[in-house]
């Protein structure tokens, strides 16, 4: 199917977002309602559809106006990054900002973001995952806004909440498509902190503030189930394999894997044996990727 003509206006809105989308409705249209309450509406949303039916095709029209929404369907294409990979070029704005389609955002978020943007002039800018009350979640951030390098890149935002300069995007080429949800490899997270990393390496300016904040669910891991085990070992391998591309060294590689390693032993001890098990195959997948071999 051929891409979608970006959408004729008097003038390329400050922001364009590309939501990649694959078995979800429901998740969708919170995300939707979030966007239609924004203070600032500067922005149109590119949907690219990975469905192989016509699940989305009602709810992309019924919500096509009130959001300035335009849909890409790409039956038969796998992959977040493929997927973002797809919608970007296609879009207008000066910005772009990749939200998951089961994240939301708070009213101010555009407005809070654009500023950002502006105050520290950044190429890049990423934001935290956080409850409704303010509290961060799924993840370890800085406490203040700071530039992010390859030292503190891994507490310095999250994807759904990175917004990039069209330049950088056309510079670096988009996403890395073997790395991310999906991909057509073992690798299956992280891509938020490669394309960061080909930005900073690149010499744009990438930066971090976590007064930007977007909302998704938590991940609870108290008592994480078999489906919640291989997901985790498969996000594992795509951390390893970042840290191996970029030539981290020896002794980051060794912290990050034995620091999931170290949660294991302890959760084993206090008898936490689906915690233990989930750990263990956290550390294994990121093994896994630092040592580019697969264990089974």
């Amino acid at each position: 199917m051929p891409a979608p003509v970006p959408l004729e206006t008097p003038h390329a809105p400050a922001l364009s977002m590309v939501v990649a989308t694959l078995g979800r409705t429901v998740e969708l249209e919170r995300l939707f309602e979030s966007l239609e309450t924004q203070t600032q509406r500067d922005f149109d949303v590119l949907v690219v559809d990975q469905n192989d039916d016509d699940r989305l095709h009602a709810l992309i029209a019924r919500w096509s106006e009130r959001v300035s929404l335009r849909h890409l369907h790409t039956p038969g294409e796998r992959g977040l990054s493929v997927a973002r990979n797809r919608g970007w070029p296609t879009t207008t704005g000066a910005i772009v900002l990749f939200p998951d389609d089961d994240c939301w955002y708070p009213p101010h978020f555009v407005a809070d973001a654009l500023a950002a943007m502006g105050r520290h002039d950044a190429d890049v800018l990423a934001g935290r995952a956080a409850k409704t009350t303010g509290e961060s979640i799924n993840g370890r951030f800085e406490p203040v806004a700071c530039r992010s390098t390859r030292l503190n890149v891994w507490t310095t935002g999250i994807e759904w909440v990175m917004l990039f300069r069209r330049s950088v995007l056309e510079a670096i080429g988009g996403y890395s498509e073997d790395v991310g949800v999906g991909a057509a490899s073992p690798w299956q997270a992280c891509e938020g902190v490669d394309i960061v990393l080909r930005a900073d390496a690149a010499g744009f300016g990438c930066w971090f503030d976590p007064a930007v904040a977007g909302h998704h669910e938590e991940i609870v891991t108290v008592a994480p189930d078999q489906r919640a085990r291989r997901k985790a070992r498969a996000y594992g391998r795509g951390m390893g394999h970042v840290l191996r591309r970029f030539d981290y060294g020896a002794l980051d590689k060794a912290n990050w894997v034995a620091r999931p390693g170290a949660g294991a032993v302890v959760s084993l001890l206090r008898g936490r044996r689906a915690k233990a098990a989930y750990y263990l195959q956290v550390a294994l997948g990121r093994l896994e990727g630092v040592t580019g071999r697969l264990f089974g």
